[in-house]
């Protein structure tokens, strides 16, 4: 349920019924729009009457009930508002968001060693990336493929960050390193082959860090969004969601099948923001430029591109990776996308 307050309510007011609904056994969270302030409610509603609880206040103008399972992560939670999730970067602060400038994120698979993490960190950096991605963790379906160097891997990660400036996304697949991975990461990523590992998810909505949630292989959109709202209930409403391509049918052509229609779906369903990875969403490098064009097309407020310096040698993805010069091309023709639906950052215009 939510309760939508007239413009210019009175703090005093908003307050009184905060505590009202805390004296009801409900948890109250106020949310402040560009128009409206909005207070959701999350426990035992079904009792309660929209028009009982409308009479509390001549502040409040509507009373509305949540129709869907995932409440927090509901658009309509926020009254048809979209969050944004910033996040602070050497650089400074980037915010990821429906109206704000595309966020570009690139980088390998996973770290190898410290001349190639930085070397990677420093090209998509000039090329006008925002973030830096690379694995120290690595979820492989194969148990004799690389694993990812795993800790000493972050340090790399840091490394990284200093000489670039990039911010760094890295995944965590146990509850055991969300600490250690957030000490590195500005956003822990959970991945595709965890997103449905529920102390994972509480775990990561205890926690500080932004988290980016990719969908599961297999994962229906609601499916997806339930498990965003098991780290929005833990406490963390900092959740960026992540298309990575679903198993389909076609296994010759295509590693996995980009739903880029969920990006349109996403955008009618949730406030959150939303990121596509056209690099695993095909499984070739090829494929990755059209996709990423269509990505910006539908609507998508971040891309997260692998790039390797020789995707030849990667130990991880090279067939889906660009290499850094290919990046730095893209990212020229992804601005002319981006500025025709008025959302590419000046920066990688520029640096491109």
């Amino acid at each position: 349920m939510i309760i939508v307050f007239k413009n210019d309510a009175p703090a005093s007011e908003i307050q009184s019924i905060e505590q009202d609904m805390l004296d009801r056994g409900l948890t109250p969270e106020k949310i402040v729009g560009q128009d409206k302030i909005v207070m959701g409610l999350v426990g035992e509603t079904a009792e309660l009457d929209p028009d009982q609880i409308r009479d509390l206040s001549p502040w409040i103008e509507v009373v509305l009930r949540v129709g869907k399972p995932y409440k927090r992560v509901s658009r309509e939670f926020r009254h048809g508002e979209s969050s944004r999730v910033g996040v602070q970067t050497p650089k400074g602060l980037v915010y990821f968001g429906e109206r704000d400038p595309i966020v570009v994120v690139a980088g390998p698979c996973s770290v190898e060693n410290e001349e190639m993490i930085v070397e990677t960190a420093q090209r998509v950096a000039a090329a006008g990336a925002s973030f830096l991605r690379g694995g120290a963790y690595k979820p492989r379906t194969s148990p004799y493929a690389f694993q990812g160097h795993g800790e000493s891997a972050l340090e790399l990660l840091a490394a990284a960050r200093e000489a670039s400036g990039l911010g760094i996304i890295t995944e965590v697949m146990d509850t055991a390193d969300l600490e250690k991975v957030a000490d590195v990461a500005d956003v822990v990523q959970i991945g595709a082959r965890n997103m449905q590992n529920f102390p994972l998810l509480k775990a990561a909505g205890a926690q500080a860090k932004p988290v980016l949630l990719k969908r599961g292989l297999s994962a229906t959109i609601e499916e997806w969004l339930m498990a965003a709202e098991y780290i929005l209930a833990a406490g963390n409403s900092n959740v960026i969601l992540c298309e990575r391509g679903i198993r389909t049918f076609d296994r010759q052509h295509l590693r996995n099948t980009l739903d880029l229609a969920a990006v349109a779906v996403l955008r009618n369903l949730t406030h959150l923001p939303i990121m596509v990875d056209p690099s695993h969403g095909t499984g070739w490098a090829e494929y990755v430029p059209a996709l990423a064009k269509a990505a910006i097309a539908v609507g998508t407020d971040s891309l997260m591109i692998e790039v390797h310096p020789n995707p030849a040698k990667a130990l991880s993805d090279g067939p889906q990776s660009l290499t850094p010069d290919q990046f730095s091309a893209l990212t020229r023709e992804l601005a002319i996308i981006g500025n025709a639906v008025g959302r590419w950052p000046q920066t990688i215009a520029t640096a491109a």
